[in-house]
């Protein structure tokens, strides 16, 4: 806080440049000035105490701006408001009042030096009890004596990153996996025809939905579009999904997905209005100049063998990538503060409305532990790898998260920005980056020994080109949904 100081020095009328030098009090060299003084004390591995003793002439600042600040809000027969003289304040409002306020006004400050110059990163929000509070007898001097209380990130004392080994899958591409790949492209450009029978799975159906708890209607939906076994909606749903006719209507228990009543027991009943299936397109010349820019089936399928081959490579990367950070945790088990998981786990289970869930709770509470340890690691590589995450990184990690939102770059990065998210998101940009510091110099083998190399994935771009790759065919696929119902049925007439 030397600046502070040196401001409400400088500030001061009684130094201003029309008194003479002689008659001036000497700034004293930094040896002999008070500043503010922290100790800690380590309460256990994930919680600390900070005795903090700040001087007067720290608070001093503050003292002066909550003076400026009463006075604008005082009205008192004599004096216009703001400017009415501390000596008045001190007889119509009372010297406490205003030492409580820069005290209030102060205490952020000086505990953001102490955390900073004691190189603590805090976690959830201090417990503060002040114990000595100077100036209240209208002298100003002594000192604002304070503790606090806080949760931080435990030291971790990471391993040589050249000491991990994993292993991973070789990269083959087979005959099956270029029929895969050519599958995918026919189902996207296949269409949705009608047919006349019960439904089964892979089916795609058009069907109404009305959901009640003990026997009253809490929801409705009308011409919902699903393909049985998907699994994505209703527990259960598949299965009173099966072997129902169009027309025909049938009533199931489930939990509530979402909405006031998620986690909530009750009753579905399910209209079903059509059923149909995709027919896929003849692989044939005519198909590859369709779906593709090639001419013969035989260039597409060449293609497609080279796209899979760069998916396995991509799939290949992950895998090293989260084997790597398995043998992190294996290799390091911080302490993770109780009470930070505790609150972790309660907004997530109230957000789900889930409070009463005890197996949930515990599963949750597994996650919430193990997500912690990673973010715990994988900020000690960033701080011992002086990670940075520049704008550009920042843009493109927006872009990509855009994407997968299916939301407007611009708009997005206004919702995080008007969320306060960014800091948090440029936290998991940086830990991405520490990750591939650290993949780069582990070893990593394939099923015959050989170590792959990871370059590819652990360079600045690279890692980033192949994700945007993967969520732009992910995309691309969304956007080719086979034909919709009016669709279809206008093709079958």
């Amino acid at each position: 806080m030397r600046g502070a100081f040196r401001g409400a020095r400088m500030n001061d009328p009684h130094t201003s440049a029309a008194v003479p030098a002689c008659l001036r009090r000497q700034r004293l060299p930094d040896y002999e000035r008070e500043t503010v003084k922290s100790s800690v004390e380590n309460i256990d591995p994930t919680r600390v105490k900070l005795s903090i003793d700040a001087p007067f002439a720290e608070l001093k600042p503050s003292v002066d701006e909550a003076y400026k600040e009463i006075a604008k809000q005082v009205s008192i027969p004599g004096f216009r408001r703001g400017k009415v003289p501390a000596r008045i304040i001190d007889q119509r409002v009372g010297r406490p009042a205003v030492i409580q306020e820069a005290v209030n006004n102060s205490l952020d400050g000086f505990y953001r030096q102490a955390i900073a110059e004691n190189d603590l990163t805090p976690l959830g929000q201090p417990e503060v009890e002040v114990s000595e509070v100077p100036g209240l007898d209208g002298k100003d001097e002594g000192d604002l004596s304070f503790t606090i209380e806080v949760d931080v990130a435990p030291a971790i004392e990471l391993p040589a990153y050249d000491s991990i080994e994993v292993s991973v899958d070789a990269v083959e591409v087979t005959d099956e996996d270029v029929e895969a790949q050519l599958t995918e492209l026919r189902t996207r450009f296949g269409t949705l025809v009608g047919v006349d029978r019960p439904a089964t799975k892979d089916d795609f159906v058009t069907l109404d939905l009305v959901a009640k708890i003990d026997d009253e209607e809490i929801d409705t939906a009308s011409d919902i579009s699903y393909q049985v076994g998907a699994g994505t909606m209703l527990e259960g749903m598949d299965e009173a999904l099966e072997g129902l006719s169009e027309g025909e209507s049938t009533t199931f228990e489930t939990t509530m997905a979402g909405g006031d009543h998620a986690g909530e027991k009750g009753q579905v009943t399910l209209t079903l209005k059509a059923v149909k299936v995709r027919e896929l397109p003849e692989v044939d010349d005519e198909f590859a100049q369709l779906a593709s820019e090639f001419d013969t089936v035989e260039e597409l399928r060449e293609d497609l063998r080279r796209q899979a081959a760069e998916k396995k490579e991509f799939d290949q990367g992950v895998e090293a990538r989260d084997k790597v950070l398995e043998a992190l945790l294996e290799k390091i088990d911080p302490p993770v503060p109780a009470k930070l998981v505790e609150d972790e786990v309660h907004r997530h289970l109230e957000g789900e409305n889930r409070l009463e869930d005890d197996e949930h709770r515990a599963e949750v509470t597994e996650e919430t532990t193990r997500n912690l340890r990673v973010q715990f690691i994988l900020d000690a590589v960033v701080k011992a790898e002086e990670v940075e995450v520049s704008q550009q990184e920042l843009i493109e990690y927006i872009i990509n998260a855009s994407q997968q939102y299916g939301m407007n770059p611009n708009e997005f990065a206004q919702m995080l920005d008007q969320g306060g998210q960014v800091q948090a998101i440029m936290g998991d940009v940086a830990r991405r980056k520490g990750l591939a510091e650290v993949l780069a110099k582990a070893v990593v083998k394939d099923p015959a020994g050989e170590v792959v190399d990871m370059t590819a994935f652990t360079t600045p771009g690279g890692a980033a080109a192949a994700a945007a790759a993967e969520e732009e065919a992910e995309a691309e696929t969304a956007e080719a949904e086979p034909v919709e119902a009016e669709e279809a049925a206008a093709e079958e007439k």
